[in-house]
Protein backbone atom coordinates (compact mmCIF):
# COMPACT_ATOMS: atom_id res chain seq x y z
CA UNK A 1 0.00 0.00 0.00
CA UNK A 2 3.06 2.36 0.34
CA UNK A 3 4.34 1.67 -2.79
CA UNK A 4 0.64 2.79 -4.35
CA UNK A 5 1.80 6.05 -2.69
CA UNK A 6 4.88 6.43 -4.24
CA UNK A 7 4.63 4.87 -7.56
CA UNK A 8 1.71 7.66 -9.98
CA UNK A 9 1.76 4.78 -12.51
CA UNK A 10 -0.30 2.78 -10.28
CA UNK A 11 -4.02 2.42 -11.76
CA UNK A 12 -5.45 0.64 -8.56
CA UNK A 13 -4.83 -1.96 -5.79
CA UNK A 14 -6.74 -5.07 -4.19
CA UNK A 15 -5.75 -5.11 -0.56
CA UNK A 16 -6.86 -8.42 1.48
CA UNK A 17 -7.22 -8.69 4.83
CA UNK A 18 -5.63 -5.17 5.52
CA UNK A 19 -4.10 -5.35 9.02
CA UNK A 20 -6.07 -1.92 10.01
CA UNK A 21 -6.01 -2.66 13.74
CA UNK A 22 -1.82 -2.82 13.36
CA UNK A 23 -0.81 -0.58 11.41
CA UNK A 24 -1.29 2.78 10.20
CA UNK A 25 -2.82 3.47 6.98
CA UNK A 26 -2.97 7.41 7.37
CA UNK A 27 -0.85 7.59 5.19
CA UNK A 28 -3.25 7.06 2.30
CA UNK A 29 -4.76 10.11 2.72
CA UNK A 30 -5.63 10.92 0.21
CA UNK A 31 -5.39 7.62 -1.83
CA UNK A 32 -4.39 8.16 -5.68
CA UNK A 33 -5.91 5.20 -6.50
CA UNK A 34 -9.18 3.36 -6.84
CA UNK A 35 -9.39 -0.39 -5.58
CA UNK A 36 -10.89 -3.26 -3.67
CA UNK A 37 -10.82 -4.49 -0.38
CA UNK A 38 -11.44 -7.98 0.75
CA UNK A 39 -11.99 -9.37 4.20
CA UNK A 40 -12.91 -12.14 5.73
CA UNK A 41 -16.07 -12.15 8.19
CA UNK A 42 -14.19 -14.17 10.48
CA UNK A 43 -10.84 -12.54 10.81
CA UNK A 44 -10.05 -12.02 14.06
CA UNK A 45 -6.81 -10.89 13.08
CA UNK A 46 -7.91 -7.69 11.20
CA UNK A 47 -11.37 -7.58 12.51
CA UNK A 48 -13.31 -6.05 10.68
CA UNK A 49 -14.60 -2.59 12.17
CA UNK A 50 -10.89 -1.13 12.04
CA UNK A 51 -10.67 -2.03 8.29
CA UNK A 52 -14.29 -0.73 7.65
CA UNK A 53 -12.81 2.42 9.41
CA UNK A 54 -10.54 2.75 6.80
CA UNK A 55 -12.27 2.24 4.14
CA UNK A 56 -15.26 4.62 4.87
CA UNK A 57 -12.51 7.09 5.35
CA UNK A 58 -11.27 6.12 1.76
CA UNK A 59 -14.60 6.15 0.66
CA UNK A 60 -15.10 10.21 1.24
CA UNK A 61 -12.02 11.14 -1.72
CA UNK A 62 -13.36 12.62 -4.97
CA UNK A 63 -11.73 11.00 -7.92
CA UNK A 64 -11.76 7.25 -7.06
CA UNK A 65 -14.12 3.96 -5.86
CA UNK A 66 -12.98 1.77 -3.24
CA UNK A 67 -15.20 -1.69 -3.42
CA UNK A 68 -15.31 -3.81 -1.03
CA UNK A 69 -15.69 -7.71 -0.25
CA UNK A 70 -16.93 -9.70 2.98
CA UNK A 71 -16.20 -13.46 2.45
CA UNK A 72 -18.67 -14.79 4.62
CA UNK A 73 -16.96 -17.66 6.51
CA UNK A 74 -13.47 -16.77 5.61
CA UNK A 75 -10.67 -15.91 8.58
CA UNK A 76 -7.56 -13.73 8.17
CA UNK A 77 -5.93 -16.69 6.03
CA UNK A 78 -9.18 -17.57 3.57
CA UNK A 79 -8.88 -21.24 4.75
CA UNK A 80 -11.48 -23.19 3.26
CA UNK A 81 -12.80 -19.80 1.74
CA UNK A 82 -9.40 -19.36 -1.12
CA UNK A 83 -11.91 -20.45 -3.92
CA UNK A 84 -13.95 -17.73 -3.06
CA UNK A 85 -11.62 -15.03 -2.88
CA UNK A 86 -10.50 -16.15 -5.84
CA UNK A 87 -13.72 -15.77 -8.07
CA UNK A 88 -14.05 -12.26 -5.81
CA UNK A 89 -10.51 -10.74 -7.02
CA UNK A 90 -11.26 -12.27 -10.40
CA UNK A 91 -14.99 -10.58 -10.89
CA UNK A 92 -13.47 -6.99 -9.89
CA UNK A 93 -10.40 -7.93 -12.35
CA UNK A 94 -12.76 -8.49 -15.18
CA UNK A 95 -14.55 -5.26 -13.85
CA UNK A 96 -11.70 -2.71 -13.97
CA UNK A 97 -10.15 -4.62 -17.13
CA UNK A 98 -13.26 -4.47 -18.53
CA UNK A 99 -13.21 -7.76 -19.52
CA UNK A 100 -16.58 -10.20 -20.25
CA UNK A 101 -17.57 -12.29 -17.90
CA UNK A 102 -16.63 -16.07 -18.97
CA UNK A 103 -18.70 -18.28 -20.05
CA UNK A 104 -19.01 -22.09 -20.12
CA UNK A 105 -18.49 -23.59 -23.15
CA UNK A 106 -20.78 -24.72 -24.79
CA UNK A 107 -20.84 -28.82 -25.04
CA UNK A 108 -20.12 -30.27 -28.30
CA UNK A 109 -22.79 -31.96 -30.18
CA UNK A 110 -21.92 -35.34 -31.38
CA UNK A 111 -23.59 -34.46 -34.90
CA UNK A 112 -20.49 -31.61 -35.05
CA UNK A 113 -17.77 -34.52 -34.41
Amino acid sequence: MQLLMRRPEIEGFISIAPPANRFDFTFLAPCPSSGLFVHGDQDRVAPIKEVMALIEKLKTQRGIQIEHAVIKGANHFFENCVDDLIIEVGAYLDRRLDNPPLLPTPARSKAAS
